[in-house]
């Protein structure tokens, strides 16, 4: 198995999960994110701990941080790694539009759930390029 910086991608991971807080605030894209998915904000379903969400989101972003690794190498060069995420980006988008197509979801929501995942993978790539 190929070597790499293992506590780079787990920083990378941690670091690409976290903007989706912002992502999906009312600062950025929930109002929309929530109309497409046939959420009424002005009456949200009723509350919950979202822990179980969070931590399984969080061990998917690692995941997805150390093969992002794996696939880059050891100490990848900016640039490198950077193409790499927007190829990363590139599968993870059409792989969303051909389910999105299938279940009718809107091209707005396709573009905030995939340029969040650009942006994660890109932040994968900044750190895992950066940390020699």
């Amino acid at each position: 198995m190929q070597q790499i910086n293992l506590v780079a991608a787990l920083v990378g991971g941690v670091i690409g999960f976290f903007p989706g807080a912002l992502w999906y605030s009312n600062l950025m894209f929930l109002p929309r994110w929530a109309r497409e998915m046939g959420i009424d904000l002005a009456n949200p379903p009723e509350k919950k701990n979202h822990g179980r969400e969070i931590a399984i989101g969080l061990f998917a972003s690692l995941v997805a941080a150390v093969v992002f690794a794996l696939i880059a190498g050891p100490a990848p060069a900016l640039d490198h790694a950077l193409l790499l995420a927007l190829a990363c980006a590139g599968l993870i988008g059409t792989a969303f539009a051909i389910q999105y197509l299938f279940e009718r979801r809107s091209l707005a929501f396709w573009a905030i759930n995939a340029s969040y995942h650009l942006v994660q993978f890109l932040l994968f790539a900044v750190v895992i390029a950066l940390w020699h």
